[in-house]
C-alpha cells in the first residue's frame, strides 16, 4: 500500500553560521528568503530559522540561540548537515496508519495547525536508519505559509519563485551508511519503496600506488508514483577505512545525506555562472575526457548535444546509453569550501537529464577518483 507521497517537501538543515548560509543560497544560488520563525516559535525553540526557496524547492536552515534547542543537539553530535527531509502526502492520517502497520516509529503525536481562513497544516516525523535524521510528512490543504510558527518573507513560500538558473525540482537524494541493507530493508518494508537502480566498484586500480582505494555499493530506492529517489552508498573492501564512504561517516559523526542533486534545464550556462559567483566544484580527471568520446560509442550515445570541448572546459561528466544520456556536476563539500570541519561534509550536485533516467554508473566512478586525487593531496 502507497504512503500517499506527492513529493519532496521541504530539506530541514542544522548550520553554526546562519549569515554564511544565507549568502551561498540567495548569492551563489539565486534562491530566494521566502519565509522565517516568528518571534514567538524562536522563543519557544530557542533558535533562529530561515526558509529559502527555488521554484517548488525549499530550504530551511536553523541555528541555536540555547543550547537547549534542537539545533544545538544535533550539533553536539554532528557538523552541520540535514537534520530532517519533508514529503508532502495526500491524506496523513492514511499515511500514519500505513507507516505504523510496518513499524515505522512515529517521534511524536501529529501537529495540527488551522489558519483564520480555513487552511490546514498536518505534520509528523518518523525515526529512521540514518543516525539523528527525521523524514517529515505534511499535508496541506490551502495552507499559506511554511509551517505553524513562520512568517511569510518577499512573495511568500506560497510563490514558486523564479531562479535564475531553472532550480525548481529535488531530483534525487543520497545518503551514506557503513552498512547499507538495514537502511534498504526500511526504504522497502517501511516506506513500501521498491529498487530502480544498483551499482558495485572499487577504485583500487587508481590508486595501486597508495596501496588503498575507494569502493561503494549503491542502491537506489524510489516510490513509482511521487519519483521521489533515495541512492544509498555503503564502502566496500579493500581498503574500507580509506573508502571516501567511510571518511563522509567518520566526518558526519554517523550515517546521514551526503548530497542533494538540483535538476536545471541548461547545466553549462549554470556551472558557468556559479563558478563566476565563486562557486567550486570537485576536480575531474583529465583522463575521463581522454576517454569520453569511445566510452560514448560503446554506450550507444551520438546525439550529444553539447560540445565535448565546453563539457571539457567546464570539467561536467556525461553517461547515459543508447542516444538517452544525462549531465552532472558535484559543488565542493561545505568543511572543504570554507576551511571549515564543522561545515560538515554536504555537498550538491547539478544535474541535467536529456532522456536518461539512471546515475550514471561511469560518472560515479569519476567521482570517487576525483576524491581519490583530493584526499591523495
Amino acid at each position: 500500500m502507497s504512503l500517499g507521497i506527492l513529493g519532496y517537501d521541504s530539506l530541514h538543515f542544522v548550520v553554526e553560521n546562519i549569515e554564511r548560509s544565507r549568502a551561498f543560497y540567495t548569492q551563489k544560488l539565486d534562491f530566494k528568503e521566502v519565509a522565517r520563525a516568528d518571534q514567538a516559535l524562536v522563543a519557544r525553540s530557542g533558535q533562529l530559522s530561515v526558509v529559502f526557496g527555488a521554484g517548488g524547492v525549499r530550504v530551511a536552515v536553523s541555528s541555536p540561540l540555547t543550547q537547549q534547542s534542537k539545533a544545538a543537539r544535533f550539533l553536539k553530535r554532528h557538523p552541520a548537515g540535514v537534520m530532517s527531509l519533508g514529503f508532502l502526502v495526500e491524506d496523513l492520517d492514511k499515511t500514519i496508519a500505513v507507516l505504523e502497520s510496518r513499524g515505522g516509529t512515529l517521534l511524536a503525536e501529529p501537529i495540527t495547525e488551522r489558519d483564520p481562513n480555513g487552511g490546514v497544516y498536518r505534520s509528523v516525523e518518523i525515526a529512521t536508519p540514518l543516525a539523528d535524521l527525521a523524514f517529515r510528512f505534511v499535508e496541506r490543504r490551502n495552507y499559506p505559509g511554511f509551517a505553524p510558527g513562520f512568517e511569510d518573507v518577499g512573495s511568500g513560500h506560497r510563490s514558486q519563485p523564479a531562479n535564475q538558473f531553472g532550480i525548481a525540482a529535488i531530483d534525487h537524494i543520497t545518503s551514506n551508511g557503513l552498512t547499507m541493507q538495514p537502511i534498504i530493508a526500511w526504504y522497502r518494508e517501511v516506506l513500501g519503496f521498491e529498487p530502480f537502480w544498483e551499482i558495485t566498484f572499487h577504485t583500487e586500480d587508481v590508486a595501486k600506488q597508495r596501496a588503498s582505494g575507494s569502493g561503494l555499493r549503491s542502491i537506489v530506492m524510489w516510490d513509482p508514483k511521487s519519483g521521489v529517489k533515495f541512492a544509498t552508498n555503503e564502502p566496500m573492501r579493500p581498503h574500507f577505512r580509506e573508502s571516501q564512504i567511510w571518511k563522509f561517516v567518520d566526518d558526519n559523526g554517523g550515517s546521514g545525506v551526503q548530497h542533494v542533486a538540483f535538476a536545471v534545464p541548461d547545466i553549462i550556462s549554470t556551472v558557468q555562472e556559479l563558478r563566476r559567483r565563486s562557486v567550486e566544484f570537485m576536480r575531474t580527471p583529465k583522463s575521463y575526457f581522454d576517454d569520453l568520446p569511445a566510452r560514448l560509442e560503446q554506450l550507444g550515445i551520438r546525439n550529444v548535444s553539447q560540445e565535448i570541448s565546453v563539457l571539457e572546459r567546464e570539467e561536467i561528466l556525461l553517461d547515459g546509453a543508447h542516444d538517452k544520456y544525462m549531465l552532472q556536476i558535484f559543488m565542493r563539500e561545505a568543511a572543504s569550501l570554507y576551511d571549515d570541519s564543522r561545515a560538515g561534509p554536504f555537498f550538491y550536485e547539478i544535474i541535467q537529464r536529456a532522456g536518461d533516467e539512471g546515475f550514471g554508473y561511469g560518472n560515479f566512478r569519476a567521482l570517487f577518483e576525483s576524491i581519490e586525487r583530493a584526499q591523495a593531496k
